[in-house]
């Protein structure tokens, strides 16, 4: 009788591997790109004078076959950054909320320019790894 119910669970545990390792293959394998070097660009003040901001981006994707094309596109994901940021003001880019804000304003920007290229939306997010201003 012992040995009947253990066949039996070694019988059960055995099918239910190939239900684990499938549900596992539908799971996103998330990639990450980096734009090199960092990026560096002004902002104005309110003394009309020049701030700096340097950026360090990462570009996240859901599938690593997306990583060749966000490299290919990579200038046209850093010119849309640099404008973005370039017409912020200053408040907006020293306050939490408004760094957030840009993000998720640079990572719409950068969606819709990359569907436009390329007919699919490649980023699942865009994330400042490095902000520092002056």
């Amino acid at each position: 009788m012992k040995s009947l119910l253990l066949t039996f669970a070694v019988l059960l545990l055995t099918l239910n591997q190939p239900a684990f390792a499938q549900a596992a293959q539908g799971t996103p394998q998330y990639s990450y790109f980096t734009l090199t070097p960092d990026i560096t660009t002004n902002y104005t003040t309110q003394g009309n004078k020049l701030g700096y901001l340097r950026l360090q981006v990462d570009l996240m994707v859901a599938d690593p076959d997306y990583l060749p094309l966000v490299e290919h596109h990579a200038p046209l994901i850093r010119d849309a950054i640099i404008q973005i940021i370039s017409e912020q003001p200053e408040v907006k880019i020293k306050s939490l909320a408004g760094r957030e804000a840009i993000r998720q304003q640079c990572l719409t920007k950068v969606n819709d320019l990359l569907i436009a290229e390329t007919n699919q939306k490649l980023l699942t997010e865009l994330l400042f790894t490095k902000y520092l201003y002056q």
